[in-house]
């Protein structure tokens, strides 16, 4: 498992599409990931930013239900 390290906002938006998430609404610079799976609902807010700082990052995918290794198999 590699180490977790700031990521661009495109490549974040690509491994969310590619997780079966998608672009809901965007409010600022902030974009909301949806993905529903049965009657579960996961969602994960993501700022639209140049570099997303590795504790932002982590927060989001423990919003979004993502572990590290999943996050590094898309």
């Amino acid at each position: 498992m590699a180490r977790l390290k700031p990521q661009p906002y495109r490549e974040v938006k690509r491994r969310f599409e590619s997780a079966g998430f998608v672009e809901a609404t965007q409010k600022g610079s902030h974009v909301k990931f949806v993905r529903r799976t049965g009657s579960f609902v996961d969602t994960a807010i993501v700022p639209n930013k140049a570099e997303i700082a590795i504790g932002t990052l982590r927060s989001i995918l423990s919003q979004a239900h993502i572990d590290l290794e999943q996050w590094d198999r898309l």
